[in-house]
């Protein structure tokens, strides 16, 4: 089956098996992979004389040879270039042994869930005979109270807190971040200036989002790397060339104001408004002629003056007959 001409079905195998424990309500589960890469064009390393599979080797820094996998250790680094060696004995001691055990510790509200300190997914189903009744018991408990449940276990050799969560009419359990492993968020935002937004500019901002406004909806999320690949590759199978995407037309827009305006009516030019020295000297430039011409033009004076050494016919004609 090519890449994206089928449906993506869950894997029924379970990739770990145990017990939830809450006191002394004991049911049997497993857990199942909930987010999987294996569907993902896969593109591998190859000789490009000969058109064969390359394999990575562990090789000594300094002499450069091929090291054999009896040979092989792990070692912690005390100070440069000076290790520490582990046997793969003594490291599988020091861990702690796993008893397939999910005990929950507590319950907390949904909503003081922090999302950074989620990690990876799995559905948990209930296993063997019996299990059904206590799962439901459980799920319907979590539902009632809008809570979800603290546990550890032993899951692939570490200890790991596990979030466990109703979703439809199963569980979700996803395995949390440590508090050492997630970076405090002052190191990322400590260099961001206050800023204070105009109310044009935060009214414009205000009515995009709200035009914009939509549905959470994963299945209109497209993976246009894994796309491209598919198509790349098809297109290889065909013997037929594939043209590159066009880049998007950009547009060089310095102005905020002028940025939200377009983005609030796209499709529309907005005419950007000048630097305020430029709006003054045209200002100026656009009111000098219009007086000029005003004095120039205009019939109604023109016709109401006189030239003081004109004299009318009446006057003549007067000073004939005297």
């Amino acid at each position: 089956m090519f890449p994206y001409e089928g449906s993506f079905g869950l894997a029924q195998r379970a990739i770990w098996k145990g017990h939830l424990k809450l006191g002394e309500l004991v049911c049997p589960i497993a857990l199942h992979t909930a987010v999987s890469a294996s569907e993902r064009v896969a593109l591998h390393m190859l000789n490009r004389k000969t058109g064969h599979r390359l394999h990575r080797q562990f090789v000594d820094q300094d002499t450069g040879k091929e090291v054999a996998q009896e040979d092989q250790v792990k070692g912690y680094e005390a100070s440069r270039g000076d290790y520490i060696v582990f046997d793969q004995d003594e490291i599988e001691a020091a861990v702690p042994a796993g008893d397939k055990t999910l005990s929950v510790d507590s319950f907390i509200p949904a909503k003081e869930i922090d999302n950074l300190y989620l990690d990876r997914p799995y559905y948990l189903t209930p296993s063997g005979a019996g299990a059904d009744k206590a799962y439901a018991i459980f799920h319907a408990g979590l539902m009632k109270k809008d809570v979800a449940a603290l546990a550890h276990a032993v899951l692939f050799r570490r200890v790991r807190t596990v979030l466990i969560r109703p979703y439809d009419n199963g569980l979700i359990a996803t395995t949390l971040n440590f508090d050492y492993e997630l970076r405090p968020a002052k190191e990322a935002f400590s260099g961001i200036p206050a800023i204070k937004i105009k109310k044009e500019m935060l009214d414009l901002a205000k009515h995009i989002i709200a035009t914009k406004k939509g549905s959470f909806d994963p299945s209109k999320f497209e993976d246009r790397y894994e796309a491209a690949l598919a198509d790349l590759v098809k297109a290889k199978i065909e013997g037929r060339e594939i043209e590159p995407p066009q880049e998007p037309e950009r547009t060089n827009v310095v102005d905020l104001m002028e940025a939200l305006r377009r983005s609030a009516k796209p499709g529309k030019p907005v005419a950007a408004k000048p630097a305020k020295g430029a709006a003054k000297k045209k200002a100026a430039a656009s009111k000098t002629p219009r007086k000029t011409a005003q004095k120039k033009t205009s019939p109604k004076k023109t016709a109401q003056r006189k030239p003081a050494h004109t004299k009318t016919p009446q006057k003549a004609a007067q000073r004939k007959a005297g």
